[in-house]
């Protein structure tokens, strides 16, 4: 269903609610929601009995209604849906929420009840929500149909919830409440055996009249089209803010590899976040804090935060909190810190985050010249002040002087007034009456949390601030090459450098090939059915080229005493390289977001340290780069301990040659691996290679 054919379901003015009943608790739930998200429409009630519910008019079938009815929430028995929907059908009605539980959530049985409605709503021509599904809340369009529940005041904004689970779009709402934030869309898709997480994206990144979309889900259906939705939203710096939980399996063809281990269950969900510039956040809080955060700044340019409190230990937790969750906050330029200087007293530091010490308390006119000094910086793209807020009577009348001069402040630098306070607390009304007047956009809930939204922010503005890759990947090949041999050989065709090798089938065949290397070489069994040839005794390295002969003797003699009923084809023979960094990159081929690339430390190294970066294909060198120098052990190339710098750009090229190769091999590659890629300063080869298949 394309985005264009959902305004109207989300949108129904006259509704009609069957299984309405005084007598019923979710009814009565139901009915409340309507006047407390102030729903515009007209309401029906219909029931068995035709009685009048919660005051609405009664009928025994939608057919009865006289008015042109948009939308039916359905909330009779499970068994009694299908005939719900008929119904509906017969009365023109094409859109519905169902509430009604009991479906798959509820085992084999409510399973195939749930298939049943799917298949009925599909030959009726009926979109649906559910089952199971708390429905939705549209305040910014005055729509109702839901059962999730609101604190009064309900706060109408540009935020929008929308989540699986019921309970949980709830509590972002509590969360959104609490903060003082406004919402302009809640949400819950249930089951989803209709409507998905992905059609409400598609929807609400089109709808003007929401300015970021926070999002709880389980998990992903419709995977292109959600990645679709999320660059649409990345290309209209809409902010896409996402919690989610639960594992996506990692084939047994890849687990062969050791890409499986360092990928993680999630690291290619991690891929598609970044590459499309979704957000993915760990708590409820963290969630609707950044997605609001964002909803408010849009990205900032350049991607740096100025921090400061009249508290010196506030700054110095900002300063750790900073460190630990990656919030990259820079020092001042000279003349902002001569500047700084020049206003505050003497035992002010001029840091990032700044102490201005507590005669801002005595002289809070100074935020007027502080912040503007902050804004002014050219690598400051957004000015936090951390300054508890006042909650009750007695700090109202102690502390609105000083609200007032950071947010006249604010106003001066010609920036978004955004106030961290110092923990997270409820808002009260005359706080909320107070930042409104004097046009507080965002109170941030404490120090912890906001430190990780605005390193989100920053994530997010970075992300923004790249172009998506426009490379096209290469077409299949319709080769299938098996071992490492094949591989290597498959490799280079298509522009990775690999070690020179050559394949030998006797003792004396091995001696020449080392004798005409001239020095010390390395010995590996050849055999498509041999993953790892250390485990079977398939290796050895360090071979002086007179005792080559017999190193294949002892490696094939190992070798079939240990798996007798593999193919062996010979030997591989090749320059033994000492020294340089060695890295894996390896590529799978995930079955929900498609080929991803990772890089890694390799080796020994690879599943002790599980050093690694993942990114989905294609990409470009400058996204190679970014993968190579973004690892914990990036320094090892660039020249640690006197060692030869690394050749950036070559080893780019050989990153993105590894993808596009892997491209090549087409749909039943499972996993592409290199490991070891040798890298000393510019010499960079492929080592070893293996090519997996799916169902092999």
């Amino acid at each position: 269903m394309a985005h264009s054919d959902l305004p109207a379901f989300f949108t129904p003015r006259n509704i009609a609610l069957v299984g309405a009943s005084d007598r019923s608790a979710w009814s009565q739930m139901v009915a409340a929601c309507f006047d407390l998200f102030g729903h515009t429409g007209k309401l029906y009630a219909v029931n068995r009995g035709g009685k009048e519910a919660h005051g609405f008019p009664g009928y025994t079938s939608c057919t009865e209604i006289e008015d042109k009815v948009d939308a039916a929430f359905v909330y009779v028995p499970a068994a009694a849906v299908v005939e719900a929907l008929q119904d509906c059908a017969a009365a023109g009605i094409r859109n519905a929420v169902i509430l009604s539980s009991g479906f798959a959530e509820a085992g084999v049985d409510g399973a195939a009840m749930q298939e049943e409605v799917a298949r009925t709503a599909r030959e009726l021509g009926i979109r649906f929500l559910g089952p199971n599904s708390m429905g939705f809340a549209n305040l910014a369009h005055g729509s109702v149909m839901t059962s999730i529940k609101s604190r009064r005041p309900v706060r109408k904004g540009r935020l929008a919830i929308v989540s699986q689970s019921g309970a949980l779009v709830n509590e972002m709402g509590k969360v959104a409440h609490i903060n003082g934030i406004g919402i302009a869309f809640m949400g819950a898709t249930g089951n989803e055996a209709g409507l998905s997480i992905t059609d409400l994206l598609e929807y609400l990144v089109e709808d003007d009249q929401v300015g970021a979309i926070c999002i709880y889900s389980e998990g992903i259906r419709d995977h292109a089209r959600f990645m679709a939705a999320a660059a649409r939203a990345r290309e209209l710096k809409k902010p896409v803010v996402l919690l989610k939980l639960g594992r996506s399996e990692v084939s047994g063809a890849i687990a062969q590899a050791h890409t499986g281990s360092l990928i993680g269950d999630d690291g290619v969900f991690d891929a598609m976040c970044l590459k499309t510039g979704v957000i993915r956040c760990s708590s409820l809080e963290e969630v609707v804090a950044t997605a609001n955060l964002l909803g408010i700044t849009g990205p900032i340019d350049p991607p740096r935060i100025a921090l400061c409190s009249i508290s010196g230990g506030a700054c110095a937790l900002l300063a750790d909190l900073s460190h630990e969750y990656g919030l990259d906050v820079v020092p001042y330029a000279p003349e902002t810190q001569e500047a700084l200087a020049k206003v505050l007293p003497s035992f002010a530091s001029t840091l990032n985050p700044l102490d201005t010490t507590g005669v801002l308390v005595q002289q809070p006119e100074l935020w007027l010249e502080v912040i503007p000094i902050l804004a002014r910086d050219t690598q400051t793209g957004l000015v936090i002040v951390a300054q508890p807020l006042p909650n009750v009577e007695t700090e109202l009348a102690t502390l609105t002087s000083t609200i007032e001069a950071i947010t006249a402040g604010f106003h001066a630098a010609d920036h978004p007034a955004i106030i961290v306070d110092f923990c997270m607390q409820t808002r009260s009304a005359e706080q909320l009456a107070l930042l409104e007047r004097l046009g507080v956009e965002l109170p941030m809930p404490g120090l912890l949390i906001t430190v990780r939204a605005l390193a989100n922010l920053q994530n997010w503005s970075k992300a923004l601030a790249r172009p998506m890759t426009q490379r096209a990947l290469p077409p299949p090949s319709g080769e299938r090459p098996v071992g490492e041999r094949e591989t290597l050989a498959f490799l280079e065709r298509h522009g990775v450098p690999v070690i020179p090798a050559r394949l030998v089938t006797s003792a004396h065949e091995a001696f020449e090939a080392a004798k005409a290397m001239g020095g010390p070489v390395a010995c590996k069994i050849a055999s498509p059915q041999i993953a790892h040839k250390t485990e079977a005794g398939g290796v050895k390295l360090g071979v002086d080229p007179a005792d080559a002969g017999a190193a294949y003797e002892t490696i094939v003699t190992s070798v079939r005493a240990l798996a007798p009923s593999a193919l062996i084809d010979g030997v591989l023979v090749a320059p033994m390289r000492s020294g340089g960094t060695e890295l894996i990159v390896g590529v799978s081929n995930d079955p929900e977001w498609g080929l991803a690339i990772t890089v890694g430390a390799g080796g020994v190294l690879t599943e002790v340290l599980g050093d690694s970066q993942t990114r989905l294909l294609p990409i470009d060198e400058h996204e190679a780069r970014e993968m190579v120098l973004s690892l914990k052990s990036a320094k090892l190339l660039q020249g640690f301990r006197g060692a030869p710098p690394a050749d950036m750009q070559a080893l780019a090229r050989a990153i993105v040659a590894i993808g596009d190769a892997a491209a090549a091999l087409g749909p039943d590659l499972a996993a592409l691996e290199v490991n070891p890629l040798r890298v000393a300063g510019g010499e960079i080869e492929a080592l070893d290679a293996l090519a997996i298949w799916s169902g092999s």
